[in-house]
């Protein structure tokens, strides 16, 4: 189903009963964030704000609508599908194209490059994203009701921005979602990080002593919203707009900027057209609350100019949240691992499925499953995701065999504790890293591992065991893990709570203070009778919960560059997820956890009947 604007979207989802109204007065400064995160954890409903007070205190004319993608089912619904997976049974028609057959071969081929028709997008002279448009003096972007959403943010921050940019040389158009803080009436920051294609596209533009045009779209059909998102491989004709024309099935309508030669989405909400000057000085940007569940710190940015926004008449602003998962991010990244399985497959033909899981933040966390077929396959499999794409910013690879849901993270976290034995069946290396990571060993490097939790092969062993002493020895068939109570545990400074499961991974809350503090207490640990049969010690931070798994494996994968702070002790695998200490080595700032204010928490918890919102969806 093809939706010609944001509307039509969110009609559908108040036919339903997945979009409430709000008209009680909300404000955009932290309050809409805390009402949004409790709906989109407790898997509720999109919400239209019809009353927004802005920063300072006087009423948006701009709506605000948020969660329009917060569960598995509105992402299915907002593409056009049944279920996310049939994203990847989509594809995989599509690029199973037939080459050989003669003739009849060929135009079996027909429909399927008749869907590819539709990628490409279909100029109009008219649309309603221009109904209304600001210039000069009427530009001022403090009227929208641009949300501040945690309290250590540096500002407001436009959250769901469509940013169009072309190569200057090549024509080549990108459409990227980079966050936006508001520095002005006119000016906003332009978080284009290094690895980004906003970033080459303004470095060929310095080059050529030229300004970079901008586009920022805001709203229009959910499908492009999505593509936005989308690792889309670097393949000629190929872009966001290509990748929402394929989904609806029909081209999509885009119209000419009215100060920038870019074409933008013709059925948006908003859209803000500018210019970043690759000669002026960049600015201080941040700090945000960001995906990772943390806040990344301050840092220099390029300054986007606004020149024009133009806009429909009765426009709604979207938005999103960001924070500790899961959020809506969550199952916008699962419809990419469903529309990229194929993709993986075509490289890798013995993955038979992979995922992404929430706590892993998209890019700290790989689950894998192969059909193994000889030894070391796993290490073949994971090293070969490292060099797909965005792949690259993967942290930790668990590789499983294909008897097991990559999606039952505590079936693969009991795999990893049978079939991989710490030394002998992980591997650490190093490359490239997201730069939201704050844990690495220097700015977008540091290190990786890899777990092969596959069942191994004689040769894996080290000696020409039969098979059934290989499951043995790898584990399969041993009695299960008896986790000690928390009073038979050893006591060490600054442990806050600690736990052992059955599967055999002990969790420890630990409140550092002094350098190489984790290190003595796993030391100290590991030598403990309690860790006879532990295979894994994870030390977190004391804002750790050691009884939610999920939370303690969110810190772990966050706070650990694999090289300098997973090692081997005996044989127990020790994740040191602790902030480091500048007497570590450790120069860079230890961002927060986010954390909304008390008194937000308070209100809102107050007002929750006066919205009116169900109390259901209240925690």
């Amino acid at each position: 189903m093809a939706f010609p604007d944001l509307h039509s979207f969110m009609a559908l989802l108040e036919a339903r009963g997945e979009l409430l109204r709000v008209s009680t007065p909300v404000s955009s400064d932290l309050e809409i964030t805390e009402i949004a995160d409790r709906l989109v954890k407790a898997g509720g409903p999109a919400v239209l704000f019809e009353n927004v007070r802005l920063m300072d205190g006087s009423q948006s004319a701009f709506p605000v609508v948020i969660g329009l993608m917060g569960t598995r089912e509105r992402t299915a619904l907002a593409l056009g599908v049944s279920d996310l997976d049939e994203l990847a049974r989509r594809v995989r028609a599509l690029i199973d194209l037939k080459g050989s057959g003669g003739v009849g071969g060929l135009l079996s081929n027909l429909p399927k490059l008749r869907d590819a028709v539709h990628l490409l997008p279909r100029r109009v002279r008219t649309g309603a994203v221009q109904e209304v448009i600001w210039r000069g003096d009427e530009v001022d972007l403090t009227r929208l009701p641009v949300l501040k959403c945690w309290p250590l943010d540096g500002g407001p921050f436009v959250t769901l921005p469509l940013v169009i940019t072309k190569d200057p040389e090549t024509g080549e158009r990108n459409m990227g979602m980079y966050r936006m803080q508001i520095m002005g009436k006119t000016v906003t920051g332009m978080h284009w990080q290094r690895h980004k294609t906003g970033t080459r596209h303004l470095e060929k533009a310095r080059q050529l002593g030229q300004r970079l045009e901008v586009a920022v779209a805001l709203g229009g059909d959910p499908a492009l919203i999505y593509a936005a998102t989308a690792p889309l491989p670097p393949i000629p004709g190929l872009d966001e707009f290509a990748l929402a024309g394929y989904l609806r099935g029909q081209r999509y309508p885009v119209i000419k900027g009215v100060t920038v030669d870019l074409d933008v989405p013709a059925n948006a909400e908003i859209v803000l057209e500018g210019y970043v000057d690759p000669q002026e000085d960049w600015a201080v940007e941040g700090p945000f609350g960001d995906h990772t569940g943390f806040y990344t710190l301050p840092e220099l940015y390029p300054r986007f100019h606004v020149t024009a926004v133009t806009m429909r008449r009765e426009a709604v602003y979207p938005a999103t949240i960001v924070g500790r998962p899961p959020m809506e991010d969550a199952y916008l990244i699962e419809a990419s691992e469903r529309l990229f399985l194929p993709a993986a497959q075509l490289v890798l033909p013995e993955i038979t499925d992979y995922h992404l899981p929430p706590v892993g933040v998209a890019h700290n966390l790989v689950v894998v499953s192969i059909k193994k077929s000889f030894p070391g396959h796993a290490y073949k499999v994971a090293n070969g995701l490292f060099g797909l794409g965005q792949m690259m910013f993967a942290k930790v690879i668990v590789v499983i065999d294909d008897d097991l849901a990559v999606t039952d993270m505590a079936a693969v976290w009991r795999r990893v504790a049978e079939l991989a034995r710490p030394g002998r069946d992980t591997l650490i290396s190093r490359g490239p890293m997201d730069v939201l990571d704050h844990s690495s060993r220097a700015w977008s490097f540091g290190g990786k591992l890899i777990i092969d939790a596959t069942r191994k092969r004689p040769e894996e062993l080290g000696s020409a065991l039969s098979s059934r002493e290989a499951q043995v020895e790898s584990g399969v068939g041993e009695s299960a893990f008896t986790p000690h109570a928390e009073s038979e545990l050893p006591t060490f400074e600054g442990v806050k709570a600690q736990v052992q499961t059955p599967e055999g991974y002990w969790f420890v809350a630990l409140n550092k203070t002094w350098p190489h503090q984790a290190q003595a207490l796993a030391e100290q640990f590991t030598a403990h009778p309690a860790a006879a049969g532990v295979r894994h010690l994870l030390i977190a931070d004391d804002r750790t919960d050691v009884h939610n798994s999920d939370d303690v494996w969110w810190t772990i994968l966050n706070n650990t560059d694999p090289e300098r702070d997973v090692k081997v002790l005996g044989k127990v695998l020790v994740w040191d997820g602790t902030p480091k200490l500048p007497g570590e080595g450790f120069v860079r700032p230890w961002p927060p956890k986010i954390e909304m204010s008390a008194d937000v928490v308070s209100r809102v918890e107050a007002l929750w009947h006066v919205y009116p919102l169900p109390q259901r969806w209240r925690t």
